[in-house]
């Protein structure tokens, strides 16, 4: 996608896995690099973008976005579901860049606006949000879907 001063943007694929494993271990995210790399196909193959940052060594950033269409809006929203970068990495601009190329690869996809979820804890990245441009909207409530049979509590 690009290169700026040594920094590679571009997709993130398979044999980047290990090294996203442990980049997301690092936030907080578990998750097994073979099960990763299932993800990120899975993600592409639906119409999401995974970008990864790469200085040398393993990833320095990892930013994800999957256009969500509403009945509320004409266009597509782009909901970045994922925006980590190495702690090591932090203040030296890779968050922004890997934002305007998820910024870029929305537009792409038709989407006319981004947006973010901040979890509880998250204080580095809220201010980055709000520095970046983002205003708070609301919250995003989830819940688990329960199998089929379960009683619902």
């Amino acid at each position: 996608m690009g290169n700026r001063y040594g920094l590679e943007i571009r997709a993130a694929a398979g044999p980047d896995a290990p090294g996203l494993a442990e980049l997301l271990g690092e936030a907080g995210i578990a998750v097994g690099a073979a099960d990763l790399a299932a993800r990120l196909d899975a993600l592409q193959g639906s119409s999401g973008t995974a970008l990864v940052a790469v200085e040398w060594g393993p990833p320095s950033g990892l930013i994800v976005l999957a256009p969500i269409r509403t009945l509320e809006a004409s266009r597509a929203l782009g909901l970045i579901t994922t925006l980590v970068v190495a702690a090591e990495s932090r203040r030296r601009g890779i968050g922004r860049v890997l934002l305007k190329a998820a910024a870029r690869a929305a537009r792409q996809a038709g989407c006319e606006r981004l947006a973010l979820s901040v979890g509880p804890g998250q204080d580095d990245l809220l201010a980055f949000c709000a520095a970046a441009g983002f205003t708070d909207e609301g919250q995003i409530l989830t819940r688990p879907l329960l199998k089929r049979g379960s009683a619902e509590t």
